[in-house]
């Protein structure tokens, strides 16, 4: 090459180079991933609360040592079967879940059934040791809360074979449909539980205990409740806006 020459190549790719930066660098800004952030920063939120919610009510659980009454047994299992299991099985399910966001389509189903169906086991058995225990039920908020919860988990639980089968299903009960209403059943069983825990979080016997910490524990759940319902809320909207469409 003569010496005074230049190397057009070198520019085409400089300038490739410039065009690439700049095209990440709208990406970075762009809404999308900003909210992409913003979703995975909330889930990592989740998170934490639930590990703060569960972690101190099975230390109210535990405290009197083993073996455990009734009473104790109801909470134990209910806090492990519903705001752990049952919420871990929703988040599976959200594209910005962390240990979750990296599993094919099949495995994330996979992982929600056994989340689904071990959080509903604990949290029914845990349900009917404490109506068992009791002459009187469903007389409080968090007694009639805890039935709402109770009788939809084990809808949702049976009503989840219908979607998990919904091909097979497909001439008793179309897919759509089958799917539509484990959402909303599960929506509205997980809801519920959220409000019966905050009810015992403001029983005078908690209260007696945890002090001014009990509106902080009520908080938390009223936050991360509301942070693993947004995407099952969305996707029902998302479903029924469709059927609808079908059927208009």
């Amino acid at each position: 090459m003569p010496p005074n020459a230049i190397d057009s190549s070198f520019d085409m790719d400089t300038e490739n180079n410039s065009k690439t930066n700049n095209q990440g660098l709208q990406e970075i800004v762009s809404g999308s991933y900003l909210i992409a952030i913003f979703q995975s920063a909330l889930n990592l939120l989740a998170h934490i609360l639930i590990g703060v919610i569960v972690g101190i009510t099975l230390h109210v659980g535990f405290q009197s040592g083993l073996p455990l009454e009734p009473i104790q047994q109801h909470i134990v299992l209910c806090v492990l079967g519903y705001q752990l299991l049952m919420a871990e099985a929703i988040l599976s399910l959200c594209p910005h879940n962390g240990w979750s966001n990296r599993l094919q389509l099949e495995d994330k189903r996979k992982a929600h059934w056994i989340l689904q169906i071990l959080g509903s086991i604990l949290a029914i058995a845990g349900s009917i040791i404490k109506a068992l225990d009791n002459d009187v039920n469903w007389n409080t908020y968090h007694g009639q809360f805890a039935l709402v919860a109770l009788v939809f988990t084990t809808i949702s639980l049976v009503n989840g074979l219908a979607s998990l089968y919904a091909y097979e299903f497909r001439k008793v009960l179309p897919g759509n449909w089958s799917k539509i209403t484990h959402i909303c059943f599960g929506i509205v069983a997980f809801g519920a539980s959220c409000i019966t825990l905050c009810y015992g979080f403001d029983k005078l016997i908690f209260r007696n205990w945890a002090s001014e910490s009990a509106d902080t524990l009520i908080a938390f759940t009223v936050i991360f409740t509301f942070i693993i319902l947004i995407n099952p809320a969305i996707t029902f909207f998302n479903k029924s806006k469709r059927v609808i469409k079908m059927y208009s």
